[in-house]
């Protein structure tokens, strides 16, 4: 039975994956979850990615390897610079949740827009569509837009605000670009409450095609 290892930072993650899961994953595929919050709280406290938690992130990656995992995927932007570390460490495959999404941006044009709640996320997030760009040897611009007090806000309970506030910045802060990039799973229910047309470009969410990455990959791994 091929068995995909997920690496979350919230407890909140687990049953979103789950569902995705069952859409677009065979139904051979077994899912182990491993929840760690540490990684997340330690780097927003820290305002960036710490060598403690990079080194905390491989060592659950390895956990999710000695627990009988074929592939790991870490389902957090803020430490995607750690994950890519462990999959130089590990002989099976180590997966960035945002690896797919980054590159389906990329595809879509030449200007891109990265929206997040936490700063923390913003940049590595575009940092990795900046690196994809320049592997593929394309030019792009990235118009990075922070929604300030959304987090804050859906940590406080109140959902309804980080919901408004994350609608303005995909109506009001991204006008003009080609695509446009959501740095956290979490904002993804925001763009379906908005009309029909509120959004002026495609929006890229990086849980499904995650997933779509790791089947691929669980598949290869079976040829």
């Amino acid at each position: 039975m091929p068995t995909l290892g997920l690496i979350h930072n919230s407890a909140t993650l687990v049953p979103i994956f789950t569902e995705i899961a069952s859409r677009v994953m065979p139904a051979d595929v077994k899912l182990l979850h491993f929840v760690d919050e540490s990684t997340i709280k330690n780097t927003i406290a820290a305002g960036h990615l710490q060598k403690s938690t990079m080194r905390q992130v491989v060592r659950l990656v390895g956990s999710a390897f000695d627990a009988g995992c074929d592939v790991a995927m870490v389902t957090c932007s803020s430490i995607g610079k750690a994950v890519e570390m462990a999959a130089e460490l590990y002989d099976q495959p180590v997966l960035r949740v945002d690896r797919a999404m980054a590159e389906k941006a990329v595809a879509s044009g030449t200007r891109i827009g990265v929206v997040a709640t936490l700063s923390t996320t913003l940049q590595p997030t575009a940092d990795l569509v900046r690196r994809v760009a320049a592997e593929q040897g394309k030019q792009i611009e990235i118009v990075e837009h922070l929604c300030e007090g959304a987090f804050q806000a859906v940590m406080a309970g109140d959902g309804a605000t980080h919901d408004r506030i994350v609608g303005e910045g995909l109506t009001e802060g991204m006008k003009g670009v080609d695509a446009i990039v959501l740095a956290q799973a979490s904002m993804a229910r925001v763009v379906a409450s908005l009309p029909e047309g509120a959004v002026s470009a495609p929006v890229y969410a990086s849980p499904e095609l995650g997933m779509e990455h790791a089947r691929a990959v669980l598949a290869s791994l079976s040829k």
